[in-house]
């Protein structure tokens, strides 16, 4: 057993996984309890009425190749969250385990902890930049602590993290805890994946999700990547059936190779008008501060925040408030839209 795997919850690694019903296409179902009819409505390929297969082989294959890693190495859920979720219960015991979070940051880290009962531990980023304290993250971890998630580019703030500091962390909590990197929004930032670390190091995750650049958020279709012992822990505790028919014929679709080309020239497109609107917000009277950006969103500083939100809903768009977060008291989230939208966005703004 890896040194990663002895984090994990023990009485998991003796689980014996549900066993679905046997998987093969080339033979007549009926062992499954299906409806042998589709219906009326069914406009998928491989047909509705039947259960997809557990873990779509198909899915390891595109998504192995889409981020540079082995098929053992990633588990397919639904989205990034289901990833969190089954993290935070294959490594966590309700009452004795702690998670580190960088706070301000996504709140579904915390969320899975508390709900798994795991003690969440906060280390903030650095207030002047929203930089990562790898010295301080590495320092409040403990005996308990079990997960540490950064999130890079962070969300809500935008930045990425420094590569040197990330791989400070995991190499200080090597055989200490798991480290999970999400890079929800990596396809936007001129900072290369860590997928590459795998190899070096067993106490990296990686959280990966079609949900931002390739268009998929409605077809829900993230993964998690991971050493094979990890990713063999992880299938244990996925329900059987979790991706659907339609999400993945969807996202076979998404990487076909013309796909990919169309989904790169749309990042191409939003990394222009991301830079655009921010030159524009940059110099609105209402706009304090436009925080740099590695993701397909800006985090603005405002001290008529308010107003803000009131214009854009004005204008018939929502823009997200951000203000709740720790250190973000006078801040919103504006993602970018097309250049229209923008546009509009923008138009509201100046005549607050």
């Amino acid at each position: 057993m890896s040194g990663v795997l002895r984090l994990a919850r023990p009485e998991l690694l003796a689980l014996a996984p549900y066993a679905p019903a046997r998987w093969d296409p080339a033979l007549v179902r009926l062992h499954a309890n299906e409806n042998p009819w589709r219906p009326a409505s069914d406009g998928s390929h491989a047909g509705l009425n039947r259960y997809p297969e557990p873990q779509p082989s198909v899915l390891f294959g595109r998504l192995s190749s889409l981020y540079a890693v082995a098929p053992e190495q990633v588990l397919v859920g639904r989205g990034s969250d289901e990833g969190i979720d089954l993290l935070v219960r294959a490594f966590c015991a309700a009452g004795a385990s702690e998670v580190v979070v960088c706070p301000p940051t996504f709140a579904m880290y915390r969320f899975a902890a508390e709900v798994q009962g795991a003690k969440v531990v906060e280390v903030p980023l650095r207030p002047d930049d929203f930089s990562l304290d790898a010295g301080a993250v590495v320092d409040a971890c403990g005996p308990s602590t079990r997960l540490v998630f950064l999130c890079s580019p962070n969300n809500p703030t935008g930045n990425a993290l420094d590569p040197g500091a990330i791989e400070t962390v995991i190499t200080g909590l090597r055989d200490r805890a798991l480290v999970v990197v999400d890079e929800a929004y990596a396809e936007f930032s001129s900072q290369p994946s860590v997928a590459a670390w795998l190899e070096r190091f067993d106490n990296l995750a990686i959280l990966r999700t079609l949900s931002k650049a390739h268009g998929l958020a409605g077809a829900r279709c993230g993964a998690v990547l991971a050493g094979a012992e990890v990713i063999g822990l992880l299938r244990r505790l996925i329900p059987p059936y979790a991706v659907t028919v339609q999400t993945i014929e969807a996202v076979v679709d998404a990487t076909e190779p013309d796909r990919l080309a169309a989904a790169g020239r749309q990042v191409a497109l939003l990394l222009e008008e991301r830079e655009r609107v921010r030159e524009r917000l940059a110099a609105l009277p209402c706009i304090a501060r436009v925080w740099p950006s590695d993701s397909n969103f800006l985090l603005v500083s405002s001290p008529r925040a308010g107003d803000v939100l009131d214009a854009g809903i004005a204008a018939g768009l929502l823009v997200r408030d951000v203000r709740g977060y720790p250190g973000l008291s006078d801040c919103l989230r504006i993602t970018v839209g097309t250049p229209a939208e923008n546009d509009r966005l923008l138009a509201a703004l100046e005549a607050a």
